[in-house]
């Protein structure tokens, strides 16, 4: 079967229909994916996927025959010479893994030009770590138009992370966007209590993040999408973290819980994965899949993080049921105790969700995100998992996420 000629443009871009089978599974797609779904257009894999014959069965349940592609990449695809990936490079990886865990990430938007910064601002891009600003509080730098490069990763170091929540704190008197400031500063503090996750002090602190995200939705829905961090980055566990608080906020809300219920699920599920701090960054950064060994390790971060939580006295004792069954499912395929159906209670449900949607649509090293639309259509597939009213919600909520 040959490629179609029918041609259509996508933000100013030229795409070509093409049958489904003509996407090579396993190989790179060195182009965006685009379908047609009631007239609308939408991206369905982002270039750099790498597809498998699971992804191209969830299209053909859906009743797709074609995609779009663009049209100047088609014959470097059709060929057999497919680029190779920096990322086949195990020395390269190793490499990054080890520098990843000395930096944070912030957001680019809060590097404003005209604004000076007294600490040093570092670029990752292609596993690459490169210093772009040079400051410390003796010697401020400015933010120029042209400093922050549009693409890749910005990163502080972590030692340095007192002096940006001061910046973060300066800006927010400021700036007018509060969503970015409060999502920054959730960031931090998600940052620090994995870095001491048995301090109290730190651990107190959430509740405030907390309700600042619902006072924030509430007052405004749309904000949940200014909140979520932006998924050209690549995956942290804090980022992570604040995002499946979000979601999870924000589905609570959806569904109608009081305010105190919609409280005690924020501060289990941004606290969902505090246990993740237990586990060697070799594990948790590992490239590929997981041997068998290396799964059960990982499994254990559940109860990790239920075990430090428990003696806490900030946190709700309801909250506990985010933490402890965030990786169960209903059909009982899930960890770490294989619960079903009605064993696992509406925070672990919720919980669930929230973390499979924002760990399928964050960017890994090794791989790209997969498009809201799709990881959406992946979750609806894992029937008996994930409880279905809930997610008919949550599709509801993100229903302007593209």
């Amino acid at each position: 079967m040959g490629y179609a000629t029918k041609i259509k443009k996508i933000n100013e871009k030229e795409l070509i229909k093409i049958p489904l089978e003509e996407l090579k599974i396993k190989k790179t797609l060195p182009f965006d994916v685009y379908i047609r779904d009631s007239g609308i257009d939408k991206k369905i894999f982002n270039k750099g996927t790498i597809l498998s014959n699971s992804f191209i069965e969830v299209l053909k349940e859906k009743g797709i025959s074609h995609v779009y592609v663009e049209k100047s990449d088609l014959d470097t695809y059709k060929s057999r010479a497919l680029p190779e990936s920096v990322l086949d490079s195990p020395v390269a990886f190793k490499n990054y893994s080890f520098w990843k865990e000395k930096f944070y990430q912030i957001d680019r938007n809060l590097l404003i030009p005209g604004i000076e910064v007294d600490f040093p601002i570092y670029h990752l891009k292609d596993f690459n770590f490169k210093k772009i600003v040079e400051a410390s509080s003796e010697k401020p730098s400015m933010i120029y138009g042209d400093t922050i490069p549009e693409e890749g990763d910005i990163l502080i170091e972590k030692k340095d992370l007192p002096l940006f929540r001061e910046y973060i704190e300066f800006l927010s008197k400021r700036v007018e966007e509060k969503e970015l400031i409060i999502k920054e500063s959730a960031k931090v503090l998600i940052a620090e209590v994995l870095n001491e996750p048995r301090s109290g002090e730190k651990i107190k602190k959430v509740g405030k993040v907390v309700n600042n995200i619902i006072e924030t939705i509430l007052d405004k829905p749309d904000s949940i999408y200014e909140l979520l961090h932006l998924k050209g980055y690549d995956y942290y566990t804090y980022t992570h973290s604040v995002n499946v608080g979000v979601l999870s906020v924000g589905l609570g809300i959806q569904i109608g819980l009081d305010r105190d219920t919609i409280y005690k699920l924020g501060i289990g599920a941004i606290l969902h994965d505090l246990g993740k701090s237990q586990i060697p960054n070799e594990i948790l950064n590992k490239q590929g899949r997981l041997n068998e060994t290396e799964y059960n390790i990982i499994k254990q971060h559940v109860l990790f993080g239920y075990e430090i939580l428990k003696e806490k006295k900030e946190v709700p004792k309801e909250s506990l049921l985010a933490v402890l069954q965030h990786h169960e499912k209903l059909s009982g395929r899930g960890y770490p105790y294989g619960l079903k159906g009605e064993e696992i209670k509406l925070f672990g449900r919720i919980t669930a969700i929230a973390d499979c949607y924002d760990a399928l649509t964050t960017r890994r090293p090794y791989k790209p995100p997969l498009t809201p639309y799709f990881a959406l259509s992946i979750i609806v597939k894992e029937k008996g998992d994930h409880d279905t009213e809930l997610l008919k919600a949550f599709i509801k909520m993100l229903g302007k996420i593209q």
